[in-house]
């Protein structure tokens, strides 16, 4: 898989680890930057491309997700998610890692390098990754709705307030 990854200052050293782990279990990582350390560095634009890049190659049929991290996380999911067709999800634990795959069809997810220990972080990305979408069709509707929205502003049917 390819997996495509994105940070900030704060997870530079997350993001050196990663890119050894994920590619020793066979993936393919793409680093979106930043390649060295800047205390000033803005990481809107890193998250933005990592994200971009998860959508066009999955419209290729390339089988491709994210993973964006900064200090909090927070910041990184709010610019993945400025990107058409990116569900990014902040996880915290295996759970929420495993959930944002399994309900939501997440395609990215963002953590907080600065919450979590390297090990803790490694563990979340790597049950991410392994949880496919359950394809319940509850999960499937909701996500449509939200692509709906996405593209049109409005949720047909369901009382969308504009």
């Amino acid at each position: 898989m390819r997996i495509h990854i994105a940070t900030d200052h704060a997870g530079l050293d997350l993001s050196h680890h990663l890119i050894k782990h994920l590619r020793s279990k066979g993936h393919e990582v793409v680093d979106h930057g930043p390649t060295s350390y800047d205390p000033l560095d803005d990481y809107p634009a890193f998250c933005i491309n990592a994200a971009q890049a998860v959508v066009n190659d999955r419209e290729q049929g390339i089988e491709a997700l994210g993973v964006v991290f900064g200090g909090s996380g927070n910041g990184e999911q709010m610019s993945a998610n400025k990107v058409a067709g990116v569900r990014a999800a902040l996880v915290w634990n295996r759970s929420t890692a495993r959930l944002a795959r399994e309900h939501n069809d997440a395609n990215v997810i963002s953590i907080g390098a600065r919450e979590h220990t390297i090990e803790e972080a490694t563990e979340f990305i790597d049950a991410f990754i392994a949880e496919p979408f359950s394809d319940e069709e509850r999960h499937v509707r909701r996500i449509t709705q939200l692509a709906e929205y996405e593209t049109t502003g409005d949720i047909a049917g369901k009382g969308v307030v504009h």
